[in-house]
């Protein structure tokens, strides 16, 4: 489900302003494309250091307000297996990140981002999806021993999500930069909280998560299967949007937390350490955080125009 919904939002349309041909084969039912005009004049040094500031401000005020909410009692420090275990899996989360990332580069700038985006939408979807789950499944399935394997099948994820993901790259960087830089925020105040809240105290809200998700990804698909009017497109698009980025929140504590839980679970023997597999689940959580941060931005952007 976490995979769909990142895949899903990857199948662009144009924006209702855009005039060019270059856009006009693009049909699917969300929005990714802009008509942004080019940046004619840049902020000067004083302006950015304050556009800096406050970014910072709204970074570290995010991280103490989630603290204090969410985070009233907290556990004991890690034990040296955890600290190790969770060090090892946002590694390997950061490591995947970095390679979709220049990935989705290459691939906008040799011209793959635009073929895509031309092609057939269910046809993108459905081998975006059947690459990812398979992939993911061989990183999953693989035992932490068969590192080569392993690794290979974990280079091919990143692989399938840099594909989806290269059309981003047709938004304005200023976009893209903000967007990444608050996802930080918000994923590594959330692992805080989770790393430091008490044992198993997150674990509980699977069942609910799995439900959210569900709707969330409902929600992405119904526009494209259903006759919705303007106002019922207008509601499924929130509730993808600001509901989807709830629910993905409220994952990254899910994880942090499983991947605690793994941890002690490995140190008893009870289990395998595979941090390549833990990552996966962190590395979706923050993709579709911060895909809908950059719709969020994107449409804040629209409405100044």
């Amino acid at each position: 489900m976490r995979t769909f919904t990142t895949l899903r939002q990857s199948l662009a349309r144009p924006s209702p302003k855009v005039s060019s041909n270059f856009f006009s084969s693009f049909k699917s039912s969300r929005t990714f494309m802009t008509d942004s005009a080019p940046v004619v004049t840049r902020p000067n040094q004083t302006e950015g250091w304050k556009r800096f500031a406050i970014t910072a401000g709204a970074v570290a005020g995010t991280i103490v307000v989630v603290q204090g909410f969410l985070n009233r009692e907290t556990r004991d420090s890690l034990s040296p297996g955890e600290r190790s275990y969770l060090h090892q899996t946002f590694m390997y989360t950061g490591g995947g990140l970095v390679a979709t990332a220049l990935g989705a580069r290459s691939l906008f700038r040799s011209g793959a981002a635009f073929r895509i985006m031309s092609a057939n939408p269910w046809v993108v979807l459905g081998v975006s999806l059947v690459g990812s789950i398979g992939s993911m499944m061989g990183v999953m399935m693989t035992p932490p021993e068969n590192t080569v394997l392993k690794h290979a099948c974990w280079l091919a994820f990143n692989g399938f999500q840099a594909a989806t993901l290269s059309p981003l790259f047709f938004l304005s960087p200023a976009i893209l930069s903000r967007a990444a830089i608050y996802t930080c925020g918000v994923v590594g105040s959330l692992s805080y909280v989770g790393a430091t809240a008490k044992n198993d105290k997150y674990l509980y809200w699977g069942g609910p998560l799995l439900a959210g998700v569900t709707v969330v990804a409902l929600s992405s698909l119904a526009p494209m299967v259903l006759p919705l009017g303007l106002r019922g497109l207008a509601v499924t698009e929130s509730i993808s949007l600001y509901g989807g980025l709830a629910v993905f929140s409220g994952f990254v504590l899910y994880d942090t937390q499983k991947i605690l839980h793994h941890a002690r679970l490995a140190e008893q023997g009870a289990m395998k350490a595979d941090p390549v597999r833990e990552s996966l689940s962190l590395e979706l959580d923050m993709i579709n955080i911060f895909i809908r941060l950059v719709q969020i931005l994107a449409m804040q952007q629209n409405r100044k125009k």
